[in-house]
């Protein structure tokens, strides 16, 4: 696979990535509103996040596609229920899963042998398997895709953010800890060397509600999300609690808690960071 690191490359390797360029350019022109969703450091709930996000614009109406671009940890099948489901191909395009609710999902774990097969790449490899996934998947039109970023500042995330021509905003997601706002801020501050200007904060696991007496405790200390965006310059979106019942959906009905329990508050909380991303990023019909 042709990749743009080193200075010799051939004339058909130069050729390969103009080609590539042009598919990754076509396949995302028609999709009206692209976010990323990222985080400085794994375990702070990011692909949760993008999930329900994804689940949340479906049921207000959009036409809603996710793209697990995570490839170290592509868990996005798994928490839709559709980890057992095939990539589709029709000549010499991937054509996505779709859910039985209609929303449109690639993953690398379609792509892979098995969930437990570890991909042990090094980082040419990564970047380039990142950007065949967004270059060979015919999408269609779409209103909203949300796309879940791998961790971090590194090569993978760099290499995504690069790829995506105007990015309507980046959405980033931590906890009440200062190891998490720390690598957050130099999430941030890559986002913005990349000239993306419009960048939210989702503060996950901000509280636990007692499921008896809807008592609020701050495991991780004081919530402090909203203090920290503004620190930051960027806009804050909302908290979300730190409920069993968020991770156990995925595994009991395979589905995000936005479809199997849309009356809890923790659906509700993504239904409500969702209309703020909608209401301060989708200016296109305005």
């Amino acid at each position: 696979m042709a990749h743009e690191h080193g200075g010799n490359l051939s004339d058909e390797d130069k050729k390969a990535i103009m080609e590539q360029n042009i598919n990754i350019t076509r396949n995302l022109a028609n999709i009206k509103y692209k976010i990323a969703v990222m985080s400085g450091k794994g375990g702070v709930g990011k692909s949760t996040v993008a999930v329900n996000l994804a689940q949340a614009f479906n049921a207000m109406g959009y036409k809603t596609a996710i793209y697990d671009v995570d490839i170290h940890g592509p868990n996005v099948p798994k928490m839709l229920g559709i980890e057992n489901e095939s990539i589709g191909v029709k000549g010499n395009k991937l054509v996505p899963v779709e859910t039985d609710d209609g929303m449109l999902v690639a993953s690398m774990a379609f792509l892979i042998e098995s969930n437990g097969s570890p991909i042990i790449w090094r980082g040419p490899q990564k970047t380039g398997a990142i950007k065949q996934l967004i270059s060979d998947v015919a999408w269609g039109n779409i209103d909203v895709m949300i796309f879940d970023n791998p961790p971090g500042t590194g090569d993978e995330p760099l290499t995504v953010l690069q790829m995506i021509p105007n990015l309507d905003a980046a959405v980033m997601v931590t906890t009440p800890s200062s190891v998490s706002e720390e690598d957050v801020i130099k999430c941030v501050g890559m986002t913005r060397m990349l000239n993306i200007d419009n960048i939210g904060l989702v503060e996950n696991m901000s509280y636990f509600e007692c499921p008896h007496c809807s008592e609020k405790v701050n495991l991780f200390g004081d919530s402090k999300g909203e203090a920290f965006a503004k620190a930051m310059d960027v806009d804050y979106l909302g908290d979300l609690p730190f409920r069993t019942q968020v991770s156990e959906s995925a595994d009991k009905y395979e589905v995000p808690i936005v479809k199997a329990e849309p009356d809890s508050k923790a659906a509700q909380g993504f239904m409500e960071i969702a209309k703020k991303i909608e209401s301060t990023y989708f200016k296109k019909d305005e």
